[in-house]
């Protein structure tokens, strides 16, 4: 064996030998990101500008607060929740429209 077959030879067992080495081999796939579960929308939970990205939940926003999505401001919302803006609108949104915002979004499907 010539010295550079010796050397190759070396290098070669010293990485079978590395415990990375072994761990790649045995399992190369990586385990995929786990999917999150579909959910509802709510006047709770669910951003302002999600809900306005979505064609059927901006409808529905559009039929119990008509107005709400041509507002200007609204874009300053869009991170909040309709629960955090509704204490700051005064008389224009209303405990019985979340409540009805609420059920509507309940019969959309979850996503």
């Amino acid at each position: 064996m010539t010295k550079p077959m010796i050397v190759l030879a070396g290098i070669t067992a010293l990485m079978a030998a590395m415990p990375f080495s072994r761990a790649v081999a045995a399992d190369p796939v990586m385990p995929a990101a786990p999917v999150p579960a579909a959910r509802h929308f709510t006047t709770q939970e669910t951003p302002i500008g999600d809900l306005l990205a979505d064609p059927a939940a901006k409808a529905i926003l559009d039929k119990i607060i008509p107005g709400l999505s041509e507002n200007p401001q609204i874009g300053m919302a869009a991170s909040m929740t309709l629960r955090a803006i509704q204490p700051m609108a005064g008389d224009k949104i209303t405990e019985e429209m979340l409540k009805a915002l609420d059920a509507e979004f309940a019969k959309l499907p979850a996503r």
